[in-house]
């Protein structure tokens, strides 16, 4: 039996990567199917559309809104790879992403013509190769933004200010959520253009932290939570060994944007919490009332959180242009992995048995010992 009470809030926390995005949607076909509601969905980048995709409709319309989302962006290259093995398949990615880069992503982005070079300083079309108003009308088809602004799925999407280089969440517990909010948070530089909210334009939330998991336990420290944290890009991997291999490894470190040290770090203020609600019950009865007591008392409250680590680890043939290599064969692959990984971590004896820890943290990766 779990020690972990009832009543958990599930959140479910998705980083940007792009064309890999799809395992998170295979992520959320298999939770779906067993019975597990969201009650809370963050994104950054593919993510942020991913969410949208789920708070935007109702249950029982997400997985085929995201699997009519997925199609319809990997409809631009449909074949197969030419021949069997991983050289030929190599092969074919590169020939996916080669044809990605020049003509686009259908219902996504499209080349920028003429070209931004052709266009004066300080020109909007001038700061990026590619436009997205294919993706305004694709988010318009597939999401319900008075759903998801009705909210019983809460959503929070992050992205970075241009100007000012702050991060910043909208969130449907303050803010009315748009198209635009959703395209701000994938806007990655310089293949995207900045996205306007209320004056102030927006890039990619990557560019600071390509996770929202950190925002996640800021924000909510009263209810329990049982978080399902699903990462595009792995931390660890193989020492590169030539220089395509040294660009991916960089991309992975860069993007898999610290994911165990904002649960290390998130342990270790837990720590000080608990000592410092051990501390305080041994302070004598005439000390109850300080305000610095009552202050510390109420910045001490914990919940209880699990984490549940799902992390895509990359096949021998994919490269640096995995995360923009959009075939059908490709996302098909992606989502069916989310899936497998997902279904396999709920059959876990460690899933079912799983408690908290001294500090009230529980990190599971059930599925690392499979793929590393």
């Amino acid at each position: 039996m779990s020690a972990f009470p009832s009543g958990e809030t599930n959140v479910l926390v998705l980083q940007g990567g792009g064309a890999l995005g799809s395992y998170q949607a295979g992520i959320y076909e298999a939770l779906a199917a067993q019975g597990h509601a969201v009650d809370w969905v963050a994104g950054i980048s593919i993510g942020a559309i991913n969410a949208a995709l789920i708070a935007g409709n109702p249950p029982e319309r997400r997985v085929e809104r995201m699997r009519a989302f997925w199609e319809l962006v990997s409809s631009g290259v449909t074949g197969a790879p030419w021949f069997p093995g991983e050289r030929a398949r190599a092969a074919f990615n590169e020939a996916s992403a080669g044809w990605i880069a020049t003509f686009g992503v259908p219902g996504f982005f499209t080349p920028r013509f003429p070209p931004a070079g052709f266009y004066p300083a300080g020109a909007p079309e001038a700061l990026s190769y590619y436009e997205t108003t294919p993706l305004r009308a694709t988010l318009e088809r597939f999401v319900d933004f008075d759903l998801i602004n009705a909210g019983p799925t809460r959503l929070s999407v992050g992205a970075v200010n241009v100007r000012t280089g702050n991060f910043a969440y909208f969130d449907t517990r303050r803010d009315r959520i748009t198209p635009e909010h959703i395209m701000a948070s994938g806007a990655l530089p310089p293949g995207f253009p900045p996205v306007t909210i209320e004056g102030e334009p927006y890039w990619d939330g990557g560019i600071v932290s390509n996770t929202p998991l950190q925002y996640v336990l800021d924000e909510e420290r009263g209810r329990d939570l049982m978080v399902f944290q699903v990462d595009l890009f792995s931390a660890r991997g193989a020492m590169p060994r030539t220089l395509i291999d040294a660009a991916e490894r960089e991309k992975d470190i860069r993007f898999s944007s610290r994911t165990r040290l904002n649960t290390d770090m998130s342990l270790e203020i837990r720590k000080a919490k608990a000592a410092t609600r051990s501390l305080l019950a041994k302070l004598p009865p005439e000390w109850l009332g300080d305000p610095d007591v009552e202050f510390l008392r109420g910045i001490s409250h914990d919940n209880v959180v699990t984490i549940m680590q799902l992390i895509y680890r990359r096949k021998a043939y994919e490269g640096n242009s995995k995360d923009y290599e959009f075939s059908r064969t490709t996302m098909l692959e992606h989502w069916a992995a989310g899936l497998d990984d997902m279904r396999r971590s709920l059959r876990a004896p460690a899933w079912h048995d799983r408690r908290p820890d001294a500090s009230g943290i529980c990190v599971l990766d059930l599925t690392r010992a499979a793929q590393d």
